[in-house]
């Protein structure tokens, strides 16, 4: 039962990890670049959630999607302010943009809401489930995180694969120059997946929230970096990849910190990623690609 009870954790835990992969997933996919500020997305999430239904007494539909548009907007002004003007310039210019929004982010989360780590009140109302005669424990947060991820996950793959911003979105991610001979709005497909991503962030940071009871400024911090590698872990640019990479992370994770140490679970983690990445360097489902030359 302590398996089961580790795996179901596991797999809870890696659900989250799932859903913001999935952002860092599909900007990665289509713009080419690591948006390394997308784990604080889910801290301003987060505290949009905390502000509206926690401070201001709204119901906490409200605040989840207040949380929603407001990440939605702001995702498409990170997109906007920080990265548009870098469309041409060498990824490692991106790359310390992105380090630089994720400082700027946690830092005014400080100024404006201060560095105590304050208690959020789950979002979910669905009653646990008790299976084996109370052995073992399922609880709604871990229910609706699951649900909610492979929810998006088909939604998302319908998305990309039926509609037209969809199909936008597979063409610019596969040649940015001849999609735009093409007449897609290339500015705007980029705009859209920050857009969805970041909408992704909010969903991930209401539920992580929930799933563990504090917030505070630096809350996106580790779990942005752990989904990052459940990307790379699964394949960057896959969205199938970045689910089951989510849910592997997670599950080992949990494993470890059950069976191993918790002190060593983070290392074990990112030794498992070192050891896919070099029998596999494109991750799990990953696809190799031939460069012209």
């Amino acid at each position: 039962m302590r398996f089961l009870t580790s795996l179901v954790n596991g797999v809870s835990l890696g659900s989250v990890y799932a859903l913001i992969a999935l952002g860092y997933t599909m900007v990665y996919g289509i713009a080419k670049m690591l948006n390394f500020a997308h784990g604080d997305v889910i801290m301003v999430g987060a505290f949009v959630i905390y502000t509206v239904s926690m401070a201001y007494g709204m119901p906490m539909v409200v605040g989840v999607f207040a949380a929603i548009v407001f990440c939605t907007l702001f995702g498409m002004l990170i997109e906007r302010v920080a990265y548009k003007p870098l469309r041409k310039a060498p990824s490692l210019a991106v790359l310390i943009t992105a380090i630089g929004v994720s400082y700027l982010l946690q830092n005014a989360a400080q100024l404006i809401f201060g560095s105590d780590t304050k208690s959020f009140t789950s979002i979910v109302t669905i009653p646990p489930l008790t299976l084996f005669d109370g052995g073992l424990v399922i609880t709604g947060e871990t229910i609706a995180t699951i649900a909610v991820s492979v929810v998006i996950m088909i939604a998302l793959t319908l998305f990309i694969r039926k509609t037209k911003p969809g199909r936008a979105m597979l063409a610019v991610s596969e040649d940015r120059g001849a999609a735009q001979l093409m007449g897609i709005n290339v500015n705007a497909t980029i705009s859209l997946t920050f857009a969805i991503g970041s909408a992704l962030a909010a969903v991930a940071g209401a539920l992580l929230c929930s799933a563990y009871p504090t917030l505070s400024p630096t809350t996106g911090a580790m779990p942005g970096i752990k989904a990052f590698t459940a990307a790379v872990f699964g394949g960057i640019g896959s969205i199938p990849g970045a689910m089951l990479g989510g849910v592997l992370l997670g599950v080992i994770e949990n494993m470890s910190k059950t069976y191993i140490s918790t002190q060593l679970s983070d290392a074990i983690v990112f030794a498992v990623l070192i050891i896919v990445l070099l029998l596999k360097p494109t991750g799990i489902l990953g696809k190799k690609l031939n460069e012209k030359v």
